[in-house]
């Protein structure tokens, strides 16, 4: 399961960072002819993008506050869900299967994921890093 999991999140990691930096690089005109969304709006999603992608990777691999990796997956499931409605309204209805899939999957990471962190955090013995010891004066 672990395994799924890092391969969901690193094809989603390079959507997401693909797709944010995407927004980034293009013109709020280029962006706003398809999307009828604020440029400002835009540009916040990418940015939001990018750190989602960092997020699902970055805390895991490092193992540092692995608490980030499900939160970072349920910000870009809301995400997603607005991009559902957003194709949905503008009429695309067979198209919005894509952004439906990847909210899927970002969910099952945010699930997936946060099960992990609770068990962790519940105090397994095995996750909690020991104490350092003192050293002894006497001898």
């Amino acid at each position: 399961m672990t395994v799924a999991l890092w391969i969901v999140q690193g094809l989603l990691a390079g959507l997401f960072l693909f797709a944010g930096v995407a927004k980034l690089i293009m013109t709020v005109e280029e962006m706003t002819k398809e999307i009828p969304l604020p440029g400002a709006f835009l540009r916040f999603i990418a940015v939001a993008e990018i750190f989602g992608a960092i997020g699902l990777i970055l805390p895991g691999l490092l193992r540092i506050k692995p608490s980030l990796t499900p939160l970072s997956a349920a910000g870009l499931t809301i995400i997603m869900i607005g991009a559902t409605v957003i194709t949905l309204i503008g009429g695309g209805g067979a198209f919005a299967l894509f952004p439906v899939t990847v909210g899927i999957l970002a969910a099952s990471i945010a699930y997936g994921r946060g099960r992990a962190v609770s068990y962790r955090i519940a105090g397994s013995s095995r996750d909690i890093a020991p104490r350092p010891r003192r050293l002894s004066t006497a001898s």
